[in-house]
């Protein structure tokens, strides 16, 4: 029987409590109930999922974004709930590159075994941190995987009550290939005890040309499956493709399945993988794992999607439930709670709501804080891409505005931001406003536009549409002003870096002393 939609566009809720939840009505008897993917909306790559008790955790990559590696919760793998992140403050160890971090639950204690770029050799290393309250962060204990030249994509295994450890190995060592290998680990899970063994090389050929990576890997009957992927993980060139391997020993021999690439993209979820397998209380298996959308594509990010497995009890191999592509909709896991909408207005003035500011980590953490009815960020770092404080994107389409109460000394934007050296910001400053970019690190001015001394309270405005197409205007509330603004128009085809999708939000620049003065900010979602 096709299954028959309810129409749950399901996304996830970046600002905890933001908007009233409405239960929704119970399914008539012998009906489908099915969800729409993403269901982790947003620049979520590298997702990591456990299962503790009825919950479900996820944890995904932050790239260069603070605080690193955003946490979730789900009751039902589709209505997700954000927590907070592993890392308020950034371990002292590392500098960037926050990829790939791994759940692990084991006597109370909830582990993270991540990918950061150490500051000493900028070499990219796996540490691990733990945890008895996800709610309260994470302690690091340092670097666990220090492999040559650099190791990536950690996952963890227990087999037989001992502790393993699996990574990728890039393939910078002389005469050695990309491989994903494994180790023992120490009872506490915080240092290797035994030596390395491989798991599967990847081929030089083929689907694999471009590397193994993301393993998952759990048991079922007498067999060890894994999935990972293959190929160009990101960016507009991606072919990023899931493959199946699987063997009775951990530590192999290894069989990949002849069938593979077992999932791959489409026009509507480009570029699949690394995710990682979770299993429901009544023993169905999905796959929580990356794509980017075929609409806003590297402009919203590789966002969180769920795939299911489904067995072949004669060949003992899985596949995807929906075939080897992500499924635009599917079957839910189990009942789906409340609808949740993700746009949000903040007054400082009056509310309390705290909006999920991330920033770039290549600077320092911004000085703000609210007060006075504002959110005043202090000018420190006086470029016009520093102080950033940004949004992680649901979706392509959406407003964003601020209203700022304009000042002689400071130009308050704004901001549509890749990275330092790639942005759009739309700002006022005493009696001028001003639309600029940097691109490359060559900054322009695109349009000036004098205004009245006489308007101090001032709503910047940007739309956008999938991403790439943003228009930006000027008002102020209660005035006709006309006369006086009109809308600018800017392509931004270079905004999207690489793993990172672009942020947008508010920050403060100049070469004065001082803070901002931002009264409030709305996000709407088209």
């Amino acid at each position: 029987m096709k299954p028959i939609s309810f129409l749950f566009f399901l996304i996830l809720i970046s600002i905890p409590h933001a908007f009233a939840q409405k239960p929704k009505p119970k399914p008539a008897p012998g009906l489908v109930v099915t969800y729409r993917n993403p269901v982790i909306a947003g620049d979520f790559a590298d997702p990591s999922v456990i299962r503790v008790g009825d919950m479900y955790y996820a944890v995904g990559t932050s790239s260069e974004w603070g605080p690193a590696y955003p946490i979730y919760s789900s009751k039902n793998l589709v209505d997700w709930e954000y927590v907070g992140p592993v890392f308020n403050d950034l371990p002292e160890w590392t500098m960037g590159s926050y990829w790939a971090p791994e759940l692990f639950f084991r006597d109370g204690t909830f582990y993270c075994y991540y990918t950061a770029r150490r500051k000493s050799d900028k070499q990219s290393f796996i540490g691990v941190a733990s945890t008895k309250d996800l709610k309260q962060g994470f302690k690091d204990h340092g670097v666990i995987i220090e492999w040559t030249k650099e190791a990536i994509d950690a996952f963890i295994v227990e087999d037989n009550g001992k502790l393993f450890i699996t990574w990728k190995a890039y393939g910078l060592d002389k005469d050695r290939g990309i491989e994903i290998l494994g180790a023992e680990l120490a009872p506490d899970g915080l240092k290797v005890a035994g030596k390395e063994f491989t798991l599967i090389k990847a081929d030089q050929t083929g689907w694999e040309a471009g590397g193994a990576e993301g393993q998952s890997i759990f048991k079922r009957g007498k067999y060890w499956y894994m999935l990972y992927s293959g190929n160009a993980c990101c960016g507009a060139n991606c072919d990023y493709q899931v493959g199946f391997a699987r063997a009775e020993n951990l530590q192999g021999p290894w069989t990949k399945y002849a069938g593979n690439p077992a999932l791959f993209g489409d026009e509507t979820w480009k570029c699949p993988g690394h995710g990682t397998v979770v299993m429901t209380p009544d023993n169905r298996y999905f796959y929580l794992h990356h794509a980017y959308n075929g609409v806003d594509f590297t402009f919203a990010g590789r966002q969180g999607v769920l795939s299911e497995l489904v067995w072949d009890e004669t060949t003992k191999w899985p596949a995807f439930r929906y075939g080897k592509t992500t499924p635009a909709q599917a079957e839910a896991p189990i009942a789906i709670g409340a609808l949740i909408n993700h746009n949000f207005s903040i007054n400082y003035n009056k509310d309390t709501l705290k909006a999920p500011w991330v920033y770039d980590v290549s600077f320092s953490k911004p000085n703000y804080a609210v007060q006075n009815g504002a959110l005043q960020i202090e000018n420190e770092n006086r470029t016009n891409t520093g102080n950033f404080l940004g949004l992680t994107i649901k979706n392509g389409s959406h407003t964003f505005t601020a209203e700022v109460t304009a000042k002689k000394d400071l130009t308050q934007n704004i901001m549509v931001y890749g990275d330092a050296k790639n942005a759009i910001g739309y700002g006022v400053r005493d009696n001028h406003i001003t639309l600029w970019q940097v691109k490359d690190g060559v900054q322009e001015v695109i349009k000036t536009q004098e205004i009245p001394d006489k308007y101090k309270d001032i709503k910047l405005s940007l739309q956008s549409r999938y991403g790439r197409f943003y228009e930006f205007r000027w008002d102020v509330k209660g005035q006709k002003i006309d006369s006086l603004t009109s809308a600018t128009q800017i392509e931004t085809p270079w905004l999207p870096r690489w793993d990172r999708a672009p942020r947008v939000g508010v920050n403060v620049a100049g070469s004065g002393s001082g803070k901002s003065e931002i009264r409030a900010v709305q996000m709407k979602y088209d």
